[in-house]
């Protein structure tokens, strides 16, 4: 996931405080995305072997279109997407399979998966990842997702390159071809840029899409293409301002519902009202950093705010990476066949959610109590980006310090975005 933190040196005397979240709105219905009969007869085996260089399409579901702020049927009856991204493609690729997938439909309640292609880290499209191995998993994860009866949304996941203007010409290359590979598929949804960040605007994006939008429309007229807002996919209120003409778009917003509560909730009202069309293809129940505290209270309020509306949404992410986002846990090794105790609190909190079942939802520890005048803490280290730091507790002081490995501030030196979490 994406990190907004970084850990540095630092001496802090604690002050805990509570906070609180706002109520929940009600909710209004929605349909479940309908499946129909495929009009050709192709084998389902043949879209799941991994050596395919196509994707037969096994079945058919309805196509979906974008009318006002609503994705929606051929009956014009709203849809509302509901699933899980994969982690990056490059790095945990084993968790693209058949048996998975067909899981997330059967088990999870989940009618929609994304597949999470990285552009510019390690291992990706755009930098020294295997180009034609990234575009066959992604077509072989179309394939998995079809037999399943799930949506499936192809994501260029721009992160480190900020700018999605800078690998243009890749975009160009990749969404052609899997475009035209795709092209009798109705569950396909492409995103076009992940999250553009710094000093990304609007106007750039805008140019992007203009450019890559065609290329996809060439293979595929009708397909829903889902475009990212600058600051990490958080300024919707830009692109509602000045939308593209396209009218089969939707605008993602994400977030991390730890981090970022009614401010954010508020601006995707204020567009929503304003008739701008919102996907969420990537949200988390911790904090942006991805591996950070959970927030059940804040991650209710946005469930609640997203099915009101009828917003579409995916949960970050379908790994066992040690870190909160993720939804299996990291000490199993399975791949498929997943029950309660292989999976993460955020993997279980899905589940539930998707289900809609509250009673399977995990609780959370419940935080120590404190006497008057007195002080404890807990720390729970974890492997995270860019690293932890060391604690000591001096009398009423909590002295956070940082490790070797991690950065320093000069003396008489200023910088800006450092923080870290204190919660009661």
């Amino acid at each position: 996931m994406k990190v907004r933190y970084c850990l540095l040196a630092m001496v802090v005397v604690c002050v805990v405080a509570l906070v609180g979240c706002g109520g929940a709105p009600a909710q209004e219905p929605t349909e479940q995305p309908m499946r129909e009969q495929a009009s050709g007869a192709s084998s389902s085996a043949a879209s799941s072997k991994k050596d395919a260089q196509d994707v037969a399409a096994t079945h058919a579901l309805v196509p979906l279109r974008v009318e006002g702020t609503r994705l929606v049927n051929n009956e014009g009856k709203t849809v509302q997407l509901k699933g899980i991204s994969t982690h990056g493609l490059s790095w945990f690729p084993q968790y693209v399979n058949a048996e998975l997938f067909g899981e997330l439909a059967r088990d999870w309640g989940a009618n929609t998966v994304r597949l999470a292609m990285y552009t510019a880290e390690s291992g990706g499209y755009c930098t020294d990842g295997n180009k034609e191995q990234l575009r066959q998993l992604v077509l072989d994860g179309v394939g998995y997702a079809t037999d399943a009866g799930l949506y499936a949304i192809v994501d260029w996941h721009i992160l480190s390159d900020n700018n999605p203007l800078d690998h243009a010409d890749e975009a160009q290359e990749f969404f052609a071809n899997v475009s035209a590979a795709l092209a009798d598929h109705t569950n396909v949804l492409y995103e076009i840029c992940n999250e553009p960040n710094g000093s990304t605007s609007w106007a750039d994006v805008k140019a992007y899409a203009e450019r890559i939008i065609p290329v996809i429309r060439a293979n595929n007229p009708d397909a829903v293409i889902l475009v990212g807002t600058p600051e990490w996919s958080q300024r919707i209120d830009q692109a509602a301002a000045d939308p593209l003409a396209d009218k089969n778009v939707m605008y993602t917003l994400h977030f991390y519902a730890a981090t970022h509560k009614d401010d954010l909730r508020n601006r995707l009202r204020e567009v929503h009202a304003s008739g701008l069309p919102v996907f969420v293809s990537e949200f988390g129940i911790c904090d942006a950093s991805g591996n950070g505290d959970i927030d059940e209270q804040s991650a209710a309020a946005w469930i609640d705010a997203m099915d009101e509306l009828g917003v579409s949404y995916v949960m970050w992410n379908l790994s066992n990476k040690d870190e909160s986002s993720s939804a299996i846990s990291a000490a199993c090794s399975k791949v498929s066949g997943f029950v309660d105790d292989d999976l993460s609190f955020a993997g279980r909190w899905l589940r539930a959610t998707l289900l809609g079942d509250d009673s399977r939802l995990p609780k959370s520890e419940q935080p120590a109590v404190r006497e008057p005048g007195s002080f404890s803490y807990a720390l729970k280290e974890k492997n995270s980006w860019p690293a932890d730091g060391k604690y000591e507790v001096r009398g009423t002081t909590l002295v956070i310090s940082n490790e070797s490995y991690n950065g320093r501030i000069a003396a008489g030196g200023t910088l800006s975005d450092v923080g870290f979490q204190l919660k009661s």
